[in-house]
């Protein structure tokens, strides 16, 4: 019962990402979609790109510990810990 809700965090914060991901990469940027991944792979941005993307995963742990569903926040920290650990990853390899 405690892996499946850590489990559900942890994809959650997955989806959170991603979403974050998107919303940086359409809104944000000053190009299209598919013109901004290509900058972004030629100018090696993955790791900045990436720690800004993570920023909704912040609102989702808080509501989660809001909500009392403590074993899902402590899916969110470790999705969180692992995107730290691959911008790390990215900016030295």
């Amino acid at each position: 019962m405690i892996q499946k809700e850590i489990f559900i965090g942890f994809l959650v914060a997955v989806i959170a990402t991603a979403f974050g991901f998107f919303i940086y990469v359409e809104f944000i940027l000053p190009y299209e979609f598919n013109e901004a991944i290509r900058i972004i792979k030629e100018e090696n941005l993955w790791g900045k790109i990436i720690g800004l993307s993570a920023m909704p995963n912040i609102l989702v742990f808080f509501l989660f510990l809001k909500k009392k569903q403590d074993y899902r926040a402590k899916g969110v920290l470790l999705e969180t810990f692992v995107l730290a650990f691959l911008v790390l990853f990215t900016m030295f390899f």
